[in-house]
């Protein structure tokens, strides 16, 4: 039996090689293999292959971490395998063949149509137009299915005030009567469809309950030798690659009205490579002549982009965008733009991508995609480093997470993905820089913790070194995260599903794992309670706090120097939030519509554009500076294909600096630019 080496790797290369990086083609067929010959270590070192033929062996199944992260063509034709669901470790495979392989049937076809999404051809056959039907309709009407199953048999038996032993429970009882009763297509697909529909039954539970997700079959993950793990290991996960300069789709004819719905999911589930090209992509909308017509409007609609679908494909009105922040100005002379007095990039996330886009132009400059990932949260710092010939030099960096629990650090300038910190376990919500030490990294995560990390600063070769500064515990999942503007590194202030809380952050105190040193509380229709639900949290000047609950129906703004008493002692305090004004909103048990503030700027804030917010209504306290009339962005109408988008709910509204751009995330993979005019 045939043991594969570098030797015979270099022997079978496509012309013949003398290095394992630079093999693209690579002939490993009729050569008796079987999966252990396979070894992770060596196919690693793979990381140009582009094309491989296994065909002719004795291939029961595939390795979860081959990490092959540019294969696009592959050959299994005549083995033993017996499952395809590895597969999933290739995500830019786009020919797959596996005939003569007698254990896989038609079910297997459609789970690597599912779990492959630029997959093109199969055995040979276009399954374009049939993989895209798994994807969007199968997948959309599955999950309708598994949703209506939860609220009619299983939403009322989970009490609102739940144990884990309970969570474990029903989670139990829900996965297996979703697959016994949910029947969808043909009953030759009955394994695919409930495989399907275990998949989305966890997702959706993971989702509405907050619980971790299977990974039993997500592929392993290579670690970089100079990335330092922290205590908490992480999910297995694929060869991530950064990438630059992937095509998006355009919007033509795009209105978008947003209209208030029930989300069926929301956010509460939870080697780089280095990129040779930058793309300078337009996707931009061509607006429909009629505009708004309501007169108090100051910002005009600019672009309207589509540039985190799946797959880059234009289809893809499903991936949902969650944040988005604005790139800080660098020292003078780092911009060449002298026009440019503050920042007009803004970095977004949602899906598997992160992408930077100059809201003037409309032009994504950067792409970066993580295929197992699905991005939450994205935050920017500043680090002076020290480049080649020992000068120093600032450079932006950009820190993205989401629902791997791993933090992401992108040099943008190099168009680099230089490392990354295994941060939590679950999901992690939100991230935020300290505005005084620039390498002190806050994450939220659904872990029910909030840790503090130094992320260091790499050398001119990216050797850096991350270390765990602190742990806040939290009662409840962390959704908003805020630094106190008048003492950012002595406390914090969070928005959770069950409250708002303060902790002391200051690191001279000793003790690493600290509780909550307050808690909040706020008027109810029965008086003042602790216990609501804080998903928009933001400062509006440096005492000034505003904070939304879905459920109250307000915006409150309160102080933070006049409710906290930083002289009490003794942690768990029940403090009374010093209500300033309070602002109607819509009562709604819809979550994770976000508010944010642009400081400085005539005290101004952007809330969510879903409901129609009306001004001051009922000051308990003499009010901070006046606040301006509200203004309600009308959008134009947007069609695409002639045909208007799915309703749509507006996720994030962030303003750069100078409030010259609103950004705007919605839940169906677009990004709106407004001007002000």
């Amino acid at each position: 039996m045939s043991k594969i080496t570098t030797e015979l790797l270099l022997e079978r290369a496509v012309p013949r090689s003398t290095r394992l990086r630079k093999i693209e083609t690579l002939n490993l067929s009729k050569l008796q293999l079987k999966t252990g010959d396979l070894d992770p270590r060596l196919f690693s070192r793979l990381r140009h292959l582009q094309k491989l033929d296994l065909s002719d062996n004795l291939l029961d199944k595939f390795p979860n971490s081959l990490t092959l992260p540019d294969l696009r063509v592959l050959n299994c034709n005549n083995n033993k395998l017996e499952d395809v669901t590895a597969l999933k470790q290739f995500p830019l495979l786009e020919e797959l063949t596996y005939e003569n392989n007698v254990y896989l049937t038609l079910n297997d076809d459609y789970k690597v149509m599912f779990l492959l999404q630029n997959l093109r051809l199969l055995n040979g056959k276009d399954i374009t137009k049939l993989a895209n039907h798994v994807r969007r309709v199968n997948s959309r009407k599955l999950t309708s299915k598994v949703t209506a199953h939860w609220e009619k048999f299983f939403r009322d038996q989970l009490p609102e005030k739940h144990t884990a032993e309970q969570v474990k429970s029903i989670k139990k009882k829900f996965l297996k009567s979703v697959q016994t009763n949910v029947v969808y297509g043909p009953s030759s697909l009955s394994e695919f469809t409930r495989w399907r529909v275990k998949m989305i039954a966890e997702e959706f539970l993971a989702y509405s309950l907050g619980l971790e997700l299977n990974s039993d079959t997500e592929p392993e993950e290579k670690t970089d030798e100079n990335e330092e793990e922290s205590t908490e290991s992480p999910r297995e996960a694929a060869e991530d690659v950064a990438q630059v300069g992937d095509f998006s789709s355009y919007i033509s004819n795009v209105t978008v009205t947003p209209s208030k719905r029930k989300r069926n999911h929301s956010k509460s589930s939870p080697g780089n490579k280095r990129s040779k090209t930058q793309a300078n992509t337009k996707e931009e909308a061509s607006l429909n002549p009629r505009k708004s017509s309501h007169e108090d409007v100051s910002a005009e609609p600019l672009h309207f982009l589509q540039c985190h679908s799946k797959g880059n494909s234009r289809e893809d009105f499903k991936t949902q965008l969650w944040s988005c922040v604005f790139e800080p100005v660098l020292d003078s002379g780092a911009r060449k733009d002298p026009i440019v007095s503050s920042s007009r990039t803004v970095a977004t996330c949602g899906g598997e991508s992160v992408c930077l886009i100059d809201c003037e132009t409309g032009t994504v400059l950067k792409k970066y995609k993580v295929a197992t990932e699905e991005f939450f949260s994205v935050a920017w710092t500043t680090l002076t480093m020290v480049i080649s010939d020992s000068r120093k030099k600032a450079h932006n960096i950009l820190a993205a997470a989401g629902r791997r629990g791993i933090v992401k650090l992108i040099h943008v300038a190099a168009d680099f993905c230089y490392g990354e910190i295994k941060a939590h376990k679950k999901p992690i919500a939100t991230v935020c820089f300290s505005p005084t030490q620039e390498t002190h990294l806050f994450t939220a995560s659904y872990d029910k913790r909030i840790a503090l990390w130094d992320i260091g600063i790499p050398d001119c070769d990216y050797n850096f070194k991350a270390s765990q500064l602190l742990v806040l515990e939290t009662a409840s999942v962390p959704l908003r995260i805020a630094l106190v503007p008048t003492c950012p590194e002595q406390y914090l202030l969070a928005g959770c599903e069950d409250g708002c809380f303060a902790w002391n952050i200051k690191l001279d105190k000793g003790q690493k794992s600290r509780p909550f040193e307050a808690i909040f509380q706020f008027p109810d229709e029965e008086g003042m309670t602790t216990s609501h639900r804080v998903d928009g949290l933001a400062f509006l000047n440096d005492d000034v706090v505003v904070s939304k609950s879905s459920k109250p129906g307000c915006i409150y703004l309160w102080s933070w120097s006049r409710s906290f008493d930083a002289k009490g002692k003794g942690s768990q305090r029940t403090m009374s939030a010093v209500i300033l004004a309070e602002l109607e909103w819509s009562t709604t048990d819809m979550s994770y519509l976000t508010l944010s503030t642009c400081p400085g700027r005539n005290t101004r804030f952007l809330a969510n554009a879903l409901p129609n917010p009306q001004g001051p209504l009922s000051p308990s306290e003499p009010p901070p500076p006046p606040l301006l009339s509200p203004q309600i962005l009308k959008w134009p109408e947007l069609r695409v294909n002639g045909e208007q988008p799915p309703e749509i709910l507006v996720n994030n509204v962030v303003a750069d600096p100078a409030f010259t751009y609103l950004v705007v995330l919605t839940s169906v993979n677009i990004t709106a630019i407004w001007k002000k005019s």
